[in-house]
């Protein structure tokens, strides 16, 4: 999908499903952005969700560990890591971005989409992460504003 306009509409569509909007979507259209699209459309997508990917995954771990700290207080640090790897693990984090229908609105590149990227349960959580890491950098924009 090359069409600008199809991209916007596309955008539009999920920062209603998350009920987010970003002030700068070309964010968003990073996280949704695999590598075989940036590779193949650098005027559309110059960067993959990669960056984001990993921001959002030290976000997920922190607000896991965060959660299980204060829900369990009886819990060994042993047991909080084992609980907290079933909770952010490839699968739940796949599931997480089917129901949200993230799939739909991945960009990826013409091999992968036609190859069934839309549904790799890898390239849903890495997305999954990536969303999580673009709204932590608009969370933070926030803050610095103030």
């Amino acid at each position: 999908m090359k069409d600008p306009v199809e991209i916007q509409r596309r955008l539009d569509q999920i920062q209603q499903k998350i009920g987010i909007a970003f002030r700068n979507p070309a964010l968003l259209k990073e996280a949704l952005s695999h590598s075989s699209f940036a590779n193949e459309n650098p005027s559309i997508s110059p960067h993959d969700n990669e960056r984001l990917e990993y921001l959002g995954d030290a976000v997920l771990q922190l607000i896991s560990a965060e959660y299980l700290f204060k829900g369990r207080p009886a819990a060994a640090e042993g047991e909080m890591t084992q609980v907290r790897s079933s909770m952010v693990n490839t699968q739940a984090l796949a599931a997480l971005s089917e129901d949200l229908g993230m799939g739909e609105y991945l960009l990826l590149g013409k091999g992968i989409a036609r190859g069934g990227g839309r549904n790799l349960r890898s390239l849903l959580a890495n997305a999954f992460e990536a969303v999580l890491g673009a709204i932590f950098q608009i969370g933070r924009a926030s803050c610095r504003e103030r």
